[in-house]
Parts: structure tokens; sequence; C-alpha cells
């Protein structure tokens, strides 16, 4: 589900009413903890958390236009989402995440590449998410990005 929200905060305003408590929740956490010099702001119909081209000026590969993409945030028809870029791109981070999730959440985790699903917003590991935010700086995720972009 994308919204058509010009900005973090009427995106959230549009949430129904039992998402909009969780999102904010993850929404500041990921403001207080995110890697210095990530912008917040929308992309995709999501809460978009991206390097601005004021640090990577060529932007996303696929759409130069906009600025590379690193976290987003969404709430789903049947689940909320978080996608962190870094996740898909470095085995040892997903490694780490997959070993720590059931220490910090009682479900079984729900993942694909790099979006973790939350079916159960009463048991967002909000722990393991500050810890995961502070796993990865902008300049290794864009010296990732630029490794996978030069094998193609």
């Amino acid at each position: 589900m994308t919204s058509q929200a010009d900005t973090p905060q009427e995106y959230i305003n549009q949430l129904p009413e039992d998402r909009k408590a969780p999102i904010t929740k993850l929404n500041n956490l990921i403001l207080k903890h995110m890697p210095k010099g990530l912008e917040a702001g929308m992309g995709y119909g999501m809460l978009a958390y991206y390097v601005p081209k004021s640090i990577y000026p060529p932007g996303y590969h696929c759409k130069p236009f906009p600025p590379l993409p690193f976290i987003n945030l969404a709430s789903q028809k049947n689940f909320i989402a978080l996608y962190h870029s870094g996740l898909y791109a470095k085995k040892e981070l997903y490694d780490w995440f997959v070993t720590e999730y059931p220490k910090h959440c009682k479900y079984k985790l729900d993942m694909g590449k790099s979006c973790i699903r939350f079916k159960k917003i009463d048991d967002i590991p909000y722990d393991l998410i500050e810890e995961l935010l502070g796993k990865m700086s902008v300049e290794e995720w864009i010296t990732i990005y630029e490794t996978a972009l030069n094998k193609k």
C-alpha cells in the first residue's frame, strides 16, 4: 500500500488508529538513531530515510532523480514493514539480525530480503531495531551499493 502523502506527518495522520502509535514510535526511533548523514522524508509512498544528493549526487541507479534509499517504513494491509537495505546488501548484518531476533521477540521472524514484517504490532522489538540502526554507516552503505553496481 503506497500513500500519496507529501510529508511524514501527513502519512502518519492518514493511518488507521491502531497503526499510528507504532509507526510514530518507529519513526521517532529511526530519526533519533539513524546513521549520521541520512535525511528523512517520503519515498515510494512510504516513510523514507535516505542518503541525500548532497552526499551522494548520483542518486539511485534505477531512477537517478531520487536520492539513494536506505531505510523505509510502511503500514501495509496486514503488517508494518521496515525495509533496511543493509540487511539485503551485507550478509553479516543479515545473519546477525536473524540470530538476534528470537532473543527480542516471541514470534517467528517474518522477513524478505530487506523487509521485516511485523504482524503483531504489540510485539515489535524496538530495542533490536535501535541496535540495527547503529550497525551500518552511510559511508559503508554507499561503498556496498557502489560495489554491487560495479559488478553488474
